[in-house]
């Protein structure tokens, strides 16, 4: 094996293309993270996140329920807060300012803003994704800057530091694995390109800015409504993280859709599938089934849930962030139209 660009897998009918209409009793929560390295791919990283919860009433009109924006300028490569700006404006982010975007920022948000993870908040939402858009914007990095040397020393350390078995994709004997063997280095994975998300429906999500090269855009999607004549609450949740070339062209890096039902009197989930649009890695897939894990399950709690029962080789770490922000939906069936079975 060789450290060149590898084409991961995509399904059979590659990437999204569009987004699903906005249905009337619609309740929807879009976020995006861009990953910009406007002063080179070596300078700091900023951050643009994004957020907006919409309702779409019975009669077809839409309100704003939510919309936020978090402005982040990150160090690189300490990965350290040097500025932080919100819309709307919350001083008390300023705590966070100095603070790693890595291990423990979580836990930093929760202090400096209490309440605020129990309110299952946009804001929340966008501050929680953080830490990790930014270690996936690492992937710009790795796509255009030639990899080192092969240096013995590095391959004897590359398995103690990279945790095998950690999910899917890090299984020994797996892809990233084998590749650290032989060459002491990460493969270069590369995803299916893709176009606008938003196909014939330019509202159906949030404004975003063109995303330039060397960017990555984190997005999501959480789509709650009620289905005519079904007793329980659907919910389906997209994620995509995609990175802009050097030649304007966007790929895919992960892309999951999970599917999934809620009892509106347990308040459980009873049932909860997962796809992918495209993956890095062939062993990826096998991830999948740990969706039907939440069945049973209440949304309180699922952070810190999936944090700490998700893991080894039945797991993503990007299919278990999306369960992870599957907490927030008991909070926006909250916010639909009133429900009458049928």
């Amino acid at each position: 094996m060789t450290n060149d660009t590898l084409t991961g897998p995509a399904a059979p009918d590659g990437p999204a293309t569009a987004t699903p209409p906005r249905r009337p009793g619609l309740v929807r929560r879009t976020t995006t993270h861009d990953s910009l390295r406007l002063s080179g791919l070596r300078g700091p990283v900023t951050l643009d996140a994004r957020g907006r919860d919409l309702r779409v009433e019975p009669d077809g009109s839409t309100s704003i329920l939510a919309a936020q924006r978090v402005m982040v300028e990150v160090t690189f490569p300490e990965r350290a807060i040097a500025r932080i700006d919100t819309d709307p404006g919350e001083p008390r982010l300023g705590a966070l300012l100095g603070a790693r975007a890595a291990s423990g920022f979580r836990q930093k948000v929760i202090e400096a803003l209490p309440g605020e993870g129990e309110s299952r908040s946009v804001r929340f939402q966008l501050l929680d994704d953080l830490p990790t858009a930014l270690l996936i914007s690492g992937y710009a990095l790795q796509k255009q800057v030639a990899p080192a040397p092969f240096d013995r020393e590095r391959k004897a350390a590359g398995l103690t530091l990279q945790y095998p078995d950690l999910c899917a994709g890090w299984i020994t004997g797996g892809t990233i694995v084998r590749g650290l063997e032989e060459t002491g280095q990460v493969p270069r994975p590369v995803g299916p390109a893709v176009g606008p998300i938003a196909g014939t429906d330019p509202d159906g999500w949030h404004e975003v800015g063109p995303l330039p090269a060397h960017g990555m855009r984190r997005r999501r999607r959480l789509d709650v409504w009620w289905e005519p004549g079904e007793p329980d609450a659907r919910v389906e949740c997209f994620f995509r993280d995609s990175h802009m070339d050097a030649g304007g062209v966007e790929t895919a890096l992960h892309e999951y859709t999970v599917h999934a039902t809620v009892d509106p009197r347990s308040g459980t989930f009873t049932s909860c599938t997962a796809d992918f649009g495209a993956l890095p890695w062939q062993e990826c897939p096998v991830a999948l089934a740990s969706a039907g894990r939440l069945v049973g399950r209440r949304p309180d709690g699922l952070r810190r849930h999936v944090r700490d029962t998700f893991t080894g080789i039945s797991t993503c770490t990007h299919l278990n962030d999306t369960l992870r922000s599957l907490e927030d939906v008991g909070a926006l069936i909250d916010k639909l139209p009133a429900h009458h079975a049928g």
